[in-house]
């Protein structure tokens, strides 16, 4: 008896279902390759950027100067200029160094305000202007050849004009 040519000649070939399951399976293996790929060249550098950026953040620290009277440039009358504020430094290492200096920073500021008229600091962006000449003032060293003092803000507290 010969065998039915048909069945034999299906017999070899593999079924269409089977095909289609070893592309998903090989398509599958091919997108599992590339993902791990892409976490290990790219994943971890993009993780530790994100958490060195969250730690440089710190707690400013302020340093209280005491309020003290200067005489302004005379316009028509004399005026005075009754002050207080506080310096906002980085860290408690300037802070340090601001309290153990502070004749020399009274005394900058005393300089400073002295030579100012009234009209000049009475406005909102005249106080502006003034809070940053006192901040290029301050970061001077306080001795020759010394390191420069970081401020970043001064804060007036109390302003009055007479």
């Amino acid at each position: 008896m010969k065998a039915d040519p048909k069945a034999e000649a299906a017999a070899p070939k593999s079924s269409p279902k089977k095909m289609i399951i070893m592309g998903a399976v090989a398509v599958m293996a091919i997108g599992a390759g590339g993902g791990l790929a892409w976490f290990f060249t790219h994943g971890k550098s993009e993780g530790g950027e994100h958490k060195e950026a969250k730690v440089v953040e710190s707690k400013p620290v302020f340093v209280a100067i005491e309020q003290f009277t200067v005489n302004l440039q005379q316009e028509a009358e004399p005026q005075y200029l009754q002050i207080q504020m506080t310096l906002q430094v980085p860290d408690l290492h300037q802070e340090e160094n601001f309290k153990s200096n502070m004749p020399k920073v009274r005394s900058r500021i005393l300089l400073l305000l002295s030579s100012k008229h009234a009209n000049d600091i009475m406005t909102p962006e005249g106080k502006k202007n003034l809070a940053n000449e006192i901040i290029a003032t301050l970061k001077l060293p306080f001795t020759e050849k010394g390191e420069p003092q970081q401020v970043s803000d001064v804060l007036f507290t109390s302003f009055i004009i007479q």
